[in-house]
């Protein structure tokens, strides 16, 4: 086995292991993109189909549940029909509900398809995970990582320009149109470029009855979720409802995934290792983090300092660039130094890249906002990156595609809880002023803001039980 200075003296990644994750990261752009371009084009698709913003609000809903009912199922399909196979019926699935998207006569058939897209793109990236970390045999991860995350750095930053772009200057269904011709090349590629892995060799049974608990329950929580808005907080039934349904299935999950040892849908024995313990709560926490980022930063631009859709995107490239500067430093440090000391530094640059928006003037300077947002961004790229690496650190084999699914599982729930709740925060604050009035608007964004600091503070609490320096095998 590798000696630590063996491992020191040879920092590159094997040239196979870069094939698959770069074949792999091509086809996961289609979904990062989509789904960042919805954001800004949902009222786009409303008047186009006239729809009421309650319905029209179902094509992104409707996504979001369908990306629930399927990640359970990822590793249970990876393990018994082999990671290639699902990644390209991943990537058809999504192509087909692109198409189908595309061709939508009315905001019935619309929702319907993103169902379609939403399979396919729930599917996507806890695949990713799993060929990755398997085809690198668990060395390097945070170099890795680096490199994985690059499309889900900067498609948050890129998507609601490329989005601004095509609702100013085409027709809606270019917003589905672009995700065709990324989907044909990723499944060339994929084709002619994956090695063909093994399935299992004993045909493994879906546990039926964890998928009739786990899926219902993200499902009923999503939705739950996805109502917060529209009911103007979490206290209506609408909301109370399906959430404490959809805890209580997730809840009898957890039970019953302790007595499951045979084949169970997630082994919860991941959560043994304290590593992914600590990982898991900081990728709910950073999850939430994220997505109110992703909320707030551009409405902020477009209702306190009075930007276009596009300009707002364009303004938004600085904490991009961020990401993209740390990104490479944070993997090869988690790689030698561990998790530990890069997460805590990244936690404490996003907090000091968020806080001129929660300190600042309704005129503060451009520059200064802009410095900001790169500080921002390389506080990001300082997160997420070390938290994926550590999650798999000592995992066995078998039970990476149980922790790509648990992951993919929390990020999702921690970037609806945090799209919700930050929704709502804002939607309080703003509720007893006039809309036309900056300065209130100012600090409405102000307290928003500041609620962003607080959790992002919160993680503080977990990053210490995260490894001080990787492990190592002699």
């Amino acid at each position: 086995m590798d000696k630590p200075s063996e491992l020191a003296a040879n920092p590159q990644i094997d040239p196979a292991v870069m094939k698959v994750a770069w074949i792999l990261l091509i086809g996961l752009l289609a979904p990062l993109f989509d789904t960042t371009i919805m954001n800004v084009a949902i009222d786009t698709l409303g008047t186009a189909l006239h729809a009421s913003v309650t319905t029209i609000q179902w094509v992104m809903t409707a996504y979001l549940l369908a990306i629930g009912m399927v990640i359970p199922i990822s590793g249970w399909a990876v393990e018994r029909y082999g990671g290639k196979t699902m990644w390209l019926l991943a990537l058809s699935l999504f192509m087909a509900g692109s198409v189908l998207s595309s061709l939508s006569w009315n905001v019935g058939s619309l929702i319907a398809f993103r169902v379609i897209q939403g399979l396919g793109g729930g599917l996507m990236m806890p695949i990713m995970q799993t060929m990755i970390v398997r085809a690198a045999g668990g060395e390097k991860l945070g170099r890795l990582m680096a490199i994985v995350g690059l499309p889900v750095l900067i498609g948050p930053i890129l998507g609601p320009v490329l989005g601004g772009m095509i609702i100013h200057d085409l027709n809606w269904r270019w917003i589905f149109y672009v995700n065709i011709p990324v989907c044909l090349i990723a499944l060339f590629l994929a084709v002619r470029g994956l090695p063909k892995d093994d399935a299992a060799n004993q045909p493994q049974k879906l546990d039926l009855p964890g998928l009739f608990l786990l899926s219902p329950g993200l499902v009923l929580m999503f939705f739950g979720l996805t109502k917060v808005s529209s009911e103007k907080g979490f206290s209506q039934s609408s909301v109370l409802v399906p959430m404490i349904t959809g805890l209580l299935f997730l809840m009898a999950f957890g039970l019953y995934g302790l007595r499951k040892s045979h084949h169970p849908l997630i082994d919860l024995r991941i959560f043994k290792s304290k590593s992914f313990t600590a990982s898991s709560c900081l990728l709910f926490i950073s999850g939430l983090s994220t997505y109110a980022g992703m909320l707030l930063l551009p409405l902020y631009y477009q209702q306190v300092r009075g930007e276009s859709v596009l300009a707002s995107g364009l303004l938004l490239i600085p904490q991009g660039i961020g990401m993209l500067l740390t990104r490479s430093l944070a993997g090869k440090l988690t790689d030698t130094i561990g998790s530990r000391w890069v997460v805590l530094c990244g936690t404490l640059l996003t907090l000091l890249g968020t806080l001129p928006f929660a300190l600042g003037a309704a005129d503060t300077s451009e520059v200064l906002l802009a410095v900001s947002l790169i500080v921002r961004g390389g506080g990001l790229g300082g997160l997420m990156l070390p938290i994926m690496a550590t999650a798999y650190e000592g995992l066995a084999q078998e039970l990476i595609p149980h922790a790509s699914s648990a992951t993919r599982i929390l990020q999702q729930i921690g970037g609806a809880f945090g799209a919700s709740v930050f929704a709502v925060i804002l939607q309080n604050q703003i509720k007893t002023g006039s809309t036309r009035d900056i300065t209130m608007l100012n600090t409405a964004y102000h307290h928003t803001f500041m609620w962003s600091v607080g959790f992002t503070i919160l993680s503080l609490l977990f990053i210490a039980f995260l490894p001080n320096k990787r492990a190592t095998q002699s």
